[in-house]
C-alpha cells in the first residue's frame, strides 16, 4: 500500500524510545534523476516496494559530509567523528506503507566507520579515498572508490545563502524528509531504523556539477541527462535510533 500524506508527516515526528548515536550531517547536494520504477523495484528485497511521486521513480546522489558522530553517552573523537559520506539511494515503503530510503551504496573515508555501519546497521558501506574544499560559498568535493577502476566522482555545488523548509507534499519535501531507512542482513531479513532532525532547510542550485559514477559503480545505465533535481541544504544535527527488525 503506497503511504498517504498522514504515514509521511507522521515520520518527521521524533520516535518513542531511546537513541543510540548523535551526528550532523553539513555540506549537503542532493542530484536526483528520474528512474525506472522497474529497474528499482528488481534491486529491492522482498518486502520493500518502489515509492514514487507523480507515478515517477527516482535515484539521488547524495555527497556531504559526516560532523561530530558519537554514541549518546560520549564526546565526538577527533580521530573519528568527521569524515565524508557520499551515497547512491532511492525512495521505498514498505508492505504497510512506511516510507523511507533505501541505500545502493555510501562510500566513506572513515575505515572504522565503514566496519561500524555494516556490522550494527546491516548498510553497504564501502571503503574510498575522498576529499573536498569549501571555498567562496562553493563545495568542491570527490570521491574514489578503493579497489575499483572507476574514475573519480566529481561534485560542485554551492552552500545555500537563504535555504527555506520544502512544502509539504512537493517534490522536493518528497526527496529529502525521509527519516526511516531500510536494510537487509546477510540472511536477508529486512530491517529498519529512525532519525530524527528538524526540516531540511533546502535551496535549489542554480548549477552544479555531479558525477554518475555512483550509478556505474552500483551496475546501474549512468543518466545521460542532466539531474532534475538539484538542492543543497544546510546542516542539521541528527538523533539516530536503535534498528529492528521488519
Amino acid at each position: 500500500m503506497p503511504p498517504t500524506l498522514k504515514q509521511r508527516l507522521a515520520q518527521t515526528q521524533r520516535p518513542a524510545g531511546l537513541p543510540v548515536m548523535k551526528q550532523r550531517w553539513a555540506g549537503l547536494g542532493f542530484f536526483h534523476w528520474e528512474a525506472d520504477p522497474e529497474l528499482i523495484a528488481a534491486r529491492l528485497p522482498a518486502g520493500l516496494h518502489v515509492d514514487t511521486f507523480a507515478s515517477k521513480a527516482y535515484l539521488g546522489v547524495v555527497p556531504f559530509f559526516m560532523e561530530r558522530i558519537r554514541p549518546v553517552c560520549l564526546p565526538p573523537l577527533p580521530w573519528l567523528s568527521w569524515f565524508h559520506e557520499l551515497n547512491l539511494r532511492t525512495y521505498v515503503h514498505d508492505d504497510a506503507g512506511n516510507p523511507g530510503v533505501w541505500f545502493f551504496s555510501l562510500d566513506c573515508n572513515q575505515p572504522l566507520a565503514v566496519v561500524i555501519a555494516r556490522r550494527a546497521f546491516n548498510l553497504p558501506y564501502k571503503h574510498a579515498k575522498m576529499s573536498s574544499a569549501v571555498e567562496g560559498g562553493i563545495i568542491r568535493y570527490q570521491s574514489r572508490r578503493m579497489a575499483s577502476p572507476m574514475p573519480t566522482a566529481d561534485f560542485t555545488y554551492p552552500v545555500p545563502q537563504t535555504p527555506q523548509p520544502a512544502p509539504a507534499g512537493s517534490l522536493e519535501w518528497f526527496l529529502v524528509e525521509r527519516y526511516l531507512l531500510f536494510s537487509a542482513d546477510a540472511r536477508g531479513n529486512l530491517h529498519c531504523g529512525r532519525v530524527h532532525h528538524k526540516p531540511y532547510l533546502i535551496e535549489p542550485m542554480p548549477a552544479g556539477k555531479c558525477s554518475t559514477t555512483p550509478f556505474a559503480l552500483n551496475s546501474f545505465p549512468e543518466p545521460e541527462t542532466p539531474p532534475v533535481s538539484l538542492l543543497c541544504a544546510a546542516a542539521v544535527n541528527v538523533t539516530v535510533f536503535p534498528l529492528r527488525m521488519v
